[in-house]
């Protein structure tokens, strides 16, 4: 349950209200019962910028209606924006007005985020967080952030592109462990966050924020010494192998690095020896075959980039992943159809 004070700190705490030029154009395609699509309509209203409204997703039509229409921001999920590049790619299209790109609903590639910044190097990427119960938005990693840790040398800085940026105005941030333990800079717990747009509060059963008014997110996050924030994966779909702990996004940020492969889903399913077998399910790129890429191959490559512990007990492929409509992939699914088959 969202309320309108939740919604109001939010929308006023990251947007000057008037504060778009008479030509500003935004374009929005996420749909309007997500908050994402919820918070660009607001925003982009209390800053007085025109909006247009994309009601089916095509990712031609989004170029074109950026170029037609004379768009300055856009605000797309990490399938759309997929979609999008890959359009671009094969038909490139001027997009002279186009100053921000805002991503953002579920991870997003660090391939997919350096072929956009290869391609539209002036166009300012913004990593946007947040969740429904916390009214949006609560972390930011904007375009300067982009193009400093892109053209870095330094391993502190460069990683940032794999971080969700830093907390927004009016936003606390924790990193806790199982104990409640507050932890420090670079370990790794759940996140919690408090503030006033963060409502934590559901229909049937209350608000679920603790005595301090923080909220529990169930998701494994760090923050590094300088604020950023790096976001793991959900707690509910962390793999126990033998015992151990295993991020899904450590498997699947190794595997994406693959030039061979798209997508991939590190996802765990009940094994009678481990307890719990790892299981990549990955998309091939177009035009790659299985010729080009196997099961032993994809093995062979997380061998040299992760611990043994952490290599894929199987690898599956498929053509594409199950997501809804706003780009969040169905990992439940991928776990109830593999969990009785028999993986590669």
């Amino acid at each position: 349950e969202i309320t309108h004070a939740n919604l109001t700190s939010y929308v006023m705490g990251t947007v000057d209200f008037a504060s778009a030029d008479p030509a500003d154009a935004a374009l929005i395609c996420v749909p309007p019962y997500h908050i994402a699509g919820v918070s660009a309509a607001l925003s982009n209203l209390y800053a007085g910028r025109r909006a247009i409204y994309l009601q089916r997703f095509d990712p031609a039509a989004w170029l074109r209606l950026v170029h037609d229409e004379g768009v300055t921001n856009a605000t797309v999920v990490p399938t759309m924006l997929d979609r999008i590049i890959a359009a671009y790619e094969k038909d490139p299209v001027e997009l002279p007005t186009l100053r921000n790109l805002a991503y953002g609903g579920s991870k997003v590639p660090q391939p997919l985020v350096r072929r956009t910044l290869d391609l539209l190097g002036d166009v300012g990427l913004v990593n946007a967080y947040g969740l429904t119960e916390t009214s949006s938005t609560i972390a930011v990693l904007g375009p300067d952030d982009h193009r400093e840790a892109y053209g870095s040398d330094d391993p502190a800085i460069a990683r940032r592109l794999g971080s969700v940026g830093r907390a927004v105005p009016g936003i606390e941030l924790q990193i806790r462990d199982a104990d409640g333990t507050v932890l420090g800079a670079d370990e790794t717990g759940e996140l919690f966050i408090r503030g006033p747009q963060v409502s934590g509060k559901y229909t049937g059963i209350g608000s679920v924020l603790d005595a301090e008014g923080w909220f529990p997110t169930k998701d494994i996050a760090s923050i590094d010494a300088d604020g950023y924030l790096f976001i793991g994966g959900r707690s509910d779909d962390t793999i126990i192998r033998g015992g151990e702990n295993i991020a899904p996004a450590e498997v699947e940020d190794a595997l994406v690095e693959h030039p061979q492969i798209r997508e991939v889903v590190a996802i765990g399913v009940a094994d009678p020896e481990w307890g719990q077998a790892i299981v990549a399910v990955v998309v091939r790129e177009d035009g790659v075959t299985e010729a080009d890429l196997d099961a032993d191959a994809v093995r062979e490559f997380a061998r040299t980039k992760l611990r043994g512990s952490r290599t894929p007990d199987h690898v599956v492929f498929r053509d594409e992943l199950p997501s809804t409509a706003t780009g969040k992939i169905l990992r439940r699914v991928l776990v109830d159809e593999l969990t009785p088959a028999t993986a590669e």
